[in-house]
Protein backbone atom coordinates (compact mmCIF):
# COMPACT_ATOMS: atom_id res chain seq x y z
CA UNK A 1 0.00 0.00 0.00
CA UNK A 2 1.70 3.38 -1.05
CA UNK A 3 0.06 6.40 0.17
CA UNK A 4 0.01 9.68 -2.45
CA UNK A 5 -1.77 12.04 0.19
CA UNK A 6 -3.41 12.32 3.39
CA UNK A 7 -4.77 15.62 4.44
CA UNK A 8 -6.82 16.59 7.19
CA UNK A 9 -11.01 16.47 6.98
CA UNK A 10 -14.00 17.27 9.13
CA UNK A 11 -11.82 15.83 11.88
CA UNK A 12 -10.36 12.70 10.19
CA UNK A 13 -8.57 11.98 7.24
CA UNK A 14 -9.26 11.93 3.60
CA UNK A 15 -6.13 9.64 2.15
CA UNK A 16 -5.63 8.75 -1.42
CA UNK A 17 -3.45 5.55 -1.52
CA UNK A 18 -2.43 3.12 -4.37
CA UNK A 19 -1.79 -0.78 -4.37
CA UNK A 20 -0.94 -3.40 -6.79
CA UNK A 21 -3.85 -4.89 -8.03
CA UNK A 22 -3.64 -8.74 -9.32
CA UNK A 23 -6.93 -9.37 -10.29
CA UNK A 24 -6.39 -6.26 -12.73
CA UNK A 25 -2.91 -6.83 -13.11
CA UNK A 26 -1.78 -3.37 -12.83
CA UNK A 27 -1.87 -0.55 -10.38
CA UNK A 28 -4.74 0.99 -8.77
CA UNK A 29 -5.66 3.95 -6.88
CA UNK A 30 -8.20 4.70 -4.46
CA UNK A 31 -9.91 7.71 -1.93
CA UNK A 32 -10.43 6.53 1.69
CA UNK A 33 -12.15 8.93 3.97
CA UNK A 34 -11.23 8.03 7.87
CA UNK A 35 -13.72 9.89 10.46
CA UNK A 36 -12.10 10.59 13.76
CA UNK A 37 -13.53 7.10 15.00
CA UNK A 38 -11.17 5.12 13.50
CA UNK A 39 -8.56 6.46 15.78
CA UNK A 40 -9.98 4.54 18.21
CA UNK A 41 -11.16 1.47 16.73
CA UNK A 42 -12.78 -0.02 13.15
CA UNK A 43 -16.04 1.84 11.92
CA UNK A 44 -18.46 1.04 9.77
CA UNK A 45 -17.60 1.41 5.66
CA UNK A 46 -19.65 2.84 2.94
CA UNK A 47 -18.85 2.19 -0.62
CA UNK A 48 -19.27 4.83 -3.45
CA UNK A 49 -18.57 3.56 -6.72
CA UNK A 50 -18.39 6.17 -9.26
CA UNK A 51 -19.85 6.92 -13.03
CA UNK A 52 -18.13 6.81 -16.22
CA UNK A 53 -15.44 8.73 -16.78
CA UNK A 54 -14.63 9.01 -13.40
CA UNK A 55 -11.36 8.36 -11.61
CA UNK A 56 -11.48 7.48 -7.32
CA UNK A 57 -11.60 11.84 -7.38
CA UNK A 58 -14.72 12.60 -9.27
CA UNK A 59 -16.98 11.59 -5.88
CA UNK A 60 -14.17 12.67 -3.55
CA UNK A 61 -14.07 16.30 -4.52
CA UNK A 62 -17.51 16.88 -5.59
CA UNK A 63 -20.35 14.69 -3.58
CA UNK A 64 -19.45 16.44 -0.15
CA UNK A 65 -19.98 13.28 1.47
CA UNK A 66 -17.02 13.36 3.84
CA UNK A 67 -19.12 16.31 5.85
CA UNK A 68 -21.83 13.74 6.33
CA UNK A 69 -19.48 10.51 7.10
CA UNK A 70 -18.14 12.58 9.85
CA UNK A 71 -21.07 13.41 11.30
CA UNK A 72 -21.85 9.37 11.00
CA UNK A 73 -18.64 7.91 11.91
CA UNK A 74 -18.58 6.26 9.06
CA UNK A 75 -15.63 5.83 6.56
CA UNK A 76 -16.12 5.98 2.69
CA UNK A 77 -13.87 4.36 0.36
CA UNK A 78 -14.07 5.85 -3.05
CA UNK A 79 -12.38 3.09 -5.91
CA UNK A 80 -11.52 4.03 -9.32
CA UNK A 81 -14.11 2.91 -12.58
CA UNK A 82 -11.64 0.98 -14.12
CA UNK A 83 -7.74 -0.39 -14.81
CA UNK A 84 -5.69 2.08 -15.98
CA UNK A 85 -1.62 2.34 -16.81
CA UNK A 86 0.29 1.47 -20.20
CA UNK A 87 -0.19 -1.39 -21.54
CA UNK A 88 -3.87 -1.76 -20.28
CA UNK A 89 -6.88 -2.02 -23.28
CA UNK A 90 -8.83 1.06 -24.23
CA UNK A 91 -10.90 2.49 -26.62
CA UNK A 92 -11.85 5.86 -28.30
CA UNK A 93 -15.32 6.36 -27.40
CA UNK A 94 -15.96 7.72 -23.48
CA UNK A 95 -18.21 5.25 -22.36
CA UNK A 96 -15.78 1.99 -23.21
CA UNK A 97 -12.17 0.94 -21.98
CA UNK A 98 -10.42 3.14 -19.68
CA UNK A 99 -12.64 4.58 -17.17
CA UNK A 100 -16.07 2.50 -18.18
CA UNK A 101 -15.51 -0.66 -16.17
CA UNK A 102 -18.56 -1.00 -15.49
CA UNK A 103 -18.20 -3.42 -12.84
CA UNK A 104 -17.99 -6.66 -14.62
CA UNK A 105 -15.00 -9.67 -15.01
CA UNK A 106 -14.46 -9.16 -18.43
CA UNK A 107 -13.87 -12.41 -20.57
CA UNK A 108 -13.29 -11.45 -24.11
CA UNK A 109 -10.02 -9.80 -25.93
CA UNK A 110 -8.21 -7.37 -25.28
CA UNK A 111 -9.90 -6.55 -21.92
CA UNK A 112 -9.57 -10.14 -20.17
CA UNK A 113 -6.72 -9.35 -18.53
CA UNK A 114 -7.04 -6.34 -16.87
CA UNK A 115 -10.93 -5.50 -16.54
CA UNK A 116 -12.33 -7.57 -13.58
CA UNK A 117 -13.83 -4.74 -11.74
CA UNK A 118 -16.01 -7.01 -9.88
CA UNK A 119 -13.48 -9.35 -7.86
CA UNK A 120 -11.45 -6.37 -7.71
CA UNK A 121 -14.63 -4.31 -5.65
CA UNK A 122 -16.04 -7.93 -4.09
CA UNK A 123 -13.09 -9.31 -2.65
CA UNK A 124 -9.44 -7.48 -3.41
CA UNK A 125 -9.79 -3.82 -2.51
CA UNK A 126 -12.58 -4.96 0.72
CA UNK A 127 -9.34 -7.28 1.61
CA UNK A 128 -6.38 -5.11 1.15
CA UNK A 129 -8.66 -1.91 2.96
CA UNK A 130 -9.41 -4.52 5.71
CA UNK A 131 -6.23 -5.50 6.32
CA UNK A 132 -4.20 -1.45 6.14
CA UNK A 133 -6.80 0.34 8.04
CA UNK A 134 -9.23 0.93 10.86
CA UNK A 135 -12.27 -0.75 8.84
CA UNK A 136 -15.25 -2.92 10.03
CA UNK A 137 -15.71 -5.57 7.42
CA UNK A 138 -19.17 -6.56 9.30
CA UNK A 139 -20.70 -3.46 8.75
CA UNK A 140 -20.60 -2.38 5.08
CA UNK A 141 -23.21 0.02 2.50
CA UNK A 142 -23.09 0.54 -1.05
CA UNK A 143 -23.52 3.42 -3.25
CA UNK A 144 -22.72 4.76 -6.85
CA UNK A 145 -23.61 7.06 -9.03
CA UNK A 146 -24.89 6.05 -12.97
CA UNK A 147 -22.51 3.40 -13.93
CA UNK A 148 -21.56 3.47 -10.10
CA UNK A 149 -25.13 3.02 -9.30
CA UNK A 150 -25.44 -0.06 -11.69
CA UNK A 151 -22.77 -1.46 -9.72
CA UNK A 152 -23.72 -0.75 -5.97
CA UNK A 153 -27.57 -2.59 -6.61
CA UNK A 154 -25.81 -5.71 -8.40
CA UNK A 155 -23.27 -5.89 -6.56
CA UNK A 156 -25.61 -5.52 -3.25
CA UNK A 157 -28.01 -8.20 -5.08
CA UNK A 158 -25.60 -10.74 -5.80
CA UNK A 159 -23.77 -10.34 -2.28
CA UNK A 160 -26.67 -10.34 -0.19
CA UNK A 161 -24.45 -10.83 3.27
CA UNK A 162 -21.87 -8.47 2.60
CA UNK A 163 -24.13 -5.08 2.64
CA UNK A 164 -26.46 -3.70 5.32
CA UNK A 165 -27.42 -1.39 2.80
CA UNK A 166 -27.61 -0.16 -0.83
CA UNK A 167 -28.39 3.12 -2.30
CA UNK A 168 -28.15 4.30 -5.48
CA UNK A 169 -28.17 8.03 -7.35
CA UNK A 170 -29.34 7.78 -11.26
CA UNK A 171 -28.18 4.26 -11.76
CA UNK A 172 -28.06 2.56 -14.65
CA UNK A 173 -30.91 0.85 -13.95
CA UNK A 174 -31.45 -2.06 -16.99
CA UNK A 175 -28.65 -2.40 -19.36
CA UNK A 176 -29.21 -5.43 -21.37
CA UNK A 177 -32.13 -2.92 -22.66
CA UNK A 178 -29.24 0.12 -23.13
CA UNK A 179 -26.96 1.38 -25.64
CA UNK A 180 -24.91 1.97 -21.74
CA UNK A 181 -25.08 -1.75 -20.90
CA UNK A 182 -25.19 -3.74 -24.68
CA UNK A 183 -22.18 -2.12 -26.02
CA UNK A 184 -20.41 -2.53 -23.23
CA UNK A 185 -21.56 -6.18 -22.20
CA UNK A 186 -20.90 -7.43 -25.83
CA UNK A 187 -17.36 -6.22 -25.39
CA UNK A 188 -16.16 -7.46 -22.02
CA UNK A 189 -18.95 -10.46 -21.78
CA UNK A 190 -19.32 -11.50 -25.15
CA UNK A 191 -22.48 -12.05 -27.23
CA UNK A 192 -24.28 -14.75 -25.51
CA UNK A 193 -26.98 -12.53 -23.66
CA UNK A 194 -27.09 -14.86 -21.12
CA UNK A 195 -24.39 -14.00 -19.53
CA UNK A 196 -25.50 -10.14 -19.25
CA UNK A 197 -28.54 -10.69 -16.69
CA UNK A 198 -26.41 -10.81 -13.55
CA UNK A 199 -25.21 -7.53 -14.11
CA UNK A 200 -28.93 -6.18 -15.03
CA UNK A 201 -30.31 -4.16 -12.03
CA UNK A 202 -33.98 -4.59 -13.07
CA UNK A 203 -33.42 -8.18 -13.70
CA UNK A 204 -31.82 -8.70 -10.40
CA UNK A 205 -34.81 -6.95 -8.44
CA UNK A 206 -37.12 -9.21 -9.76
CA UNK A 207 -35.53 -12.27 -9.45
CA UNK A 208 -33.76 -12.06 -5.92
CA UNK A 209 -34.42 -8.34 -4.73
CA UNK A 210 -32.13 -7.02 -1.48
CA UNK A 211 -32.86 -8.24 1.93
CA UNK A 212 -32.84 -4.76 3.57
CA UNK A 213 -34.53 -1.14 2.18
CA UNK A 214 -33.18 0.59 -0.98
CA UNK A 215 -32.83 4.06 -1.76
CA UNK A 216 -33.11 5.20 -5.08
CA UNK A 217 -32.99 8.85 -6.30
CA UNK A 218 -33.03 10.02 -9.78
CA UNK A 219 -33.42 13.36 -11.43
CA UNK A 220 -36.47 14.45 -13.28
CA UNK A 221 -34.44 16.55 -15.67
CA UNK A 222 -31.43 14.07 -16.14
CA UNK A 223 -30.55 14.15 -19.86
CA UNK A 224 -29.64 10.73 -19.96
CA UNK A 225 -32.78 9.38 -18.84
CA UNK A 226 -33.41 7.03 -21.89
CA UNK A 227 -30.09 5.02 -21.32
CA UNK A 228 -30.75 5.08 -17.72
CA UNK A 229 -34.33 3.56 -17.67
CA UNK A 230 -35.09 4.27 -14.30
CA UNK A 231 -38.81 2.91 -14.78
CA UNK A 232 -37.82 -0.48 -15.73
CA UNK A 233 -36.10 -0.54 -12.11
CA UNK A 234 -39.10 1.30 -10.10
CA UNK A 235 -41.53 -1.15 -12.20
CA UNK A 236 -39.71 -4.12 -10.91
CA UNK A 237 -39.30 -3.07 -6.88
CA UNK A 238 -43.08 -2.29 -7.47
CA UNK A 239 -43.68 -6.03 -8.79
CA UNK A 240 -41.29 -7.12 -5.79
CA UNK A 241 -42.58 -5.24 -3.40
CA UNK A 242 -39.06 -4.21 -2.21
CA UNK A 243 -38.85 -2.42 0.87
CA UNK A 244 -37.47 0.98 -0.10
CA UNK A 245 -37.61 4.26 -1.98
CA UNK A 246 -37.77 5.29 -5.15
CA UNK A 247 -37.61 9.01 -5.49
CA UNK A 248 -38.08 11.08 -8.84
CA UNK A 249 -36.56 14.24 -8.05
CA UNK A 250 -38.06 17.70 -10.08
CA UNK A 251 -35.57 19.43 -12.28
CA UNK A 252 -32.55 17.83 -11.14
CA UNK A 253 -29.96 16.42 -13.54
CA UNK A 254 -26.95 13.97 -14.04
CA UNK A 255 -24.46 16.23 -12.41
CA UNK A 256 -22.48 15.92 -8.91
CA UNK A 257 -24.92 19.14 -8.02
CA UNK A 258 -27.63 16.66 -7.93
CA UNK A 259 -25.66 13.86 -5.97
CA UNK A 260 -24.64 17.11 -3.55
CA UNK A 261 -28.31 17.77 -3.19
CA UNK A 262 -29.39 14.29 -2.03
CA UNK A 263 -26.17 13.19 -0.21
CA UNK A 264 -27.49 13.75 3.29
CA UNK A 265 -29.97 11.84 2.98
CA UNK A 266 -28.11 8.69 1.70
CA UNK A 267 -25.39 9.06 4.39
CA UNK A 268 -28.38 9.25 7.11
CA UNK A 269 -29.59 5.88 5.09
CA UNK A 270 -26.86 4.15 5.49
CA UNK A 271 -26.04 4.80 8.52
CA UNK A 272 -28.97 3.49 10.67
CA UNK A 273 -28.66 0.25 8.67
CA UNK A 274 -24.53 0.62 9.87
CA UNK A 275 -25.37 1.53 13.69
CA UNK A 276 -28.41 -0.63 14.00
Amino acid sequence: MKTISENRCFGGVQGVYSHASKVNDCEMTFGLFLPREAEDGPVPVLWYLSGLTCTHENAMTKAGAQAFAAEHGIALVFPDTSPRGEGVADHEDYDLGQGAGFYVNATQSPWAPHFRMWDYIAEELPNAIDAAFEIDPERQAITGHSMGGHGALTLAMSLPERFRSVSAFAPIANPTQSDWGRKQFSAYLGDDESQWAAHDATLLMREVGFEGEVLIDQGGSDQFLDLLKPEALAEAMAARRQPGTFRMQKGYDHSYYFVQSFIPDHLAFHAEALWA
